[in-house]
């Protein structure tokens, strides 16, 4: 186990795009004191106790990292490497799941600010005859409320077979659209609610069609270079995490069998959907950029919380989730799964704290909803109240979220 508190600089974010106006949106209300200055001091204590707590759930290693206006508290405990024994420890990079969806959606609203994409036009607008229905919009897609079913609830129903299945498999952006179309739609566009990894992936052919650049390059340009993200890639198709990185182990649904590493892969089953790889101090990076409004304008940030219902105490904007903590602070950001690994990465209401942590297994429902706590920790401190109830939290994000967990 590891923790440490030291001084840094302030990270210097890209450049703030032009205004556009939007128009207002009735919304669930926020909860008061999200704003880092009304925020008690971060626990570090109670932050390792969580972290232990997952690795007596089954987690082989845990780490996380908050920055706080310049300070940094970092901790961490377990194993990167089963078989070699070192240690884990936020140097490490890992893949991030479906945090990959803010950075669409940031890049997204780059180009509503650019004037290349309406986020109430019509996907098919864009890209003719993809979907069944004209009355699906990017602001459909973006918020989880296109009806668009999730190919992964089939895909990843049996979860080591699903994934044993994918691992090396490349699929393009339109086959993993097209098993989505298989099935029917969840629901009428703009109705509710219902997280599918098919919108992301719909999201990432609208970059690609408006842009003329694969994703990998307007992830590069718009986000990882303005912000000096060092540990950030999308190496798709790839399979390796280049340089140190983390183990990701997946747990077999058999209760007993040994976990399966799941580090290599081409995570092409999500790719715009949940394929980036990064490391706490880039997602903390990212996401304090992002709500201090360095990467859009402040109106396309105010489309990115035009918040939606999504269950329990959380709800969705475009690409961007809202929790509201056991002590009344509203955090955002995103939750992430991919084969091996759990992330939450969210920041205060003006990305002054932020905080990133990561499990290294999955399909473990246990450990996912433990790393949950790590957000009490680091937002509310010492102040922290036992959770109340069971929080709402998909079974693996992006991977079968249709699926309910005992």
């Amino acid at each position: 186990m590891t923790s440490a508190r030291v001084r840094t600089g302030t990270v210097v974010g890209a450049v703030l795009l032009s205004l556009l106006s939007a128009p207002a949106h009735a919304a669930p209300r926020e909860a008061p004191g999200a704003e880092a200055g009304a925020l008690p001091e971060a626990d570090l204590a109670g932050l390792r106790g969580v972290l232990r707590a997952a690795l007596r759930q089954g987690a082989p290693g845990a780490m996380a990292r908050v920055d706080d206006r310049g300070t940094v508290l970092k901790t961490a405990v377990g194993v990167a490497n089963r078989k070699s024994g070192r240690a884990i420890g936020n140097a490490d990079r890992f893949r991030i799941g479906s945090v990959t969806k803010t950075f669409t959606a940031v890049v997204l609203l780059q180009l509503v600010d650019e004037k290349k994409l309406k986020l109430d036009a019509s996907v098919n607008r864009y890209l003719p005859g993809l979907l069944p229905d004209n009355r699906i919009t990017v602001r459909h897609v973006l918020s989880h409320r296109s009806g668009l079913y999730d190919y992964t609830n089939d895909m990843f129903a049996s979860t080591v077979p699903g994934f044993e299945a994918v691992r090396k498999k490349v699929f393009t952006p339109r086959q993993l659209v097209n098993r989505s179309l298989r099935r029917p739609r969840t629901n009428t566009p703009g109705a509710v609610y219902s997280y599918s990894n098919t919108n992301f992936v719909v999201a990432g052919m609208l970059v690609e069609k408006l842009t003329g650049h694969s994703v990998r390059t307007e992830y590069q340009n718009r986000i990882i270079k303005p912000l000096t993200l060092r540990d950030t890639f999308y190496v798709h198709p790839g399979t390796k995490i280049p340089g140190r990185h983390a183990h990701g182990y997946l747990t077999p649904d058999r209760a007993g069998a040994a976990l399966v590493d799941a580090t290599n892969q081409t995570v092409s089953w999500a790719q715009s959907a949940g394929a980036l790889i990064s490391s706490t101090r880039d997602l903390n990076t990212f996401l304090s950029a992002l709500l201090r409004g360095e990467l859009t304008s402040a109106a396309q940030l105010k489309q990115m919380r035009r918040w939606v219902p999504a269950g329990g105490v959380q709800s969705y904007g475009l690409g961007l989730r809202r929790r509201d903590l056991s002590c009344g602070v509203s955090v955002y950001g995103h939750t992430g799964a991919v084969q091996g690994f759990y992330t939450y990465a969210f920041a205060s209401k003006d990305g002054k704290r932020s905080l990133a942590a990561l499990a290294n297994t999955s399909n473990n429902g246990t450990v996912l909803n433990t790393m949950l706590r790590t957000l009490d920790s680091a937002f509310c401190g010492k102040s922290t109240k036992a959770l109340r109830g069971a929080a709402t939290v998909e079974r693996h994000e992006d991977m079968a979220p249709g699926i309910t967990l005992d």
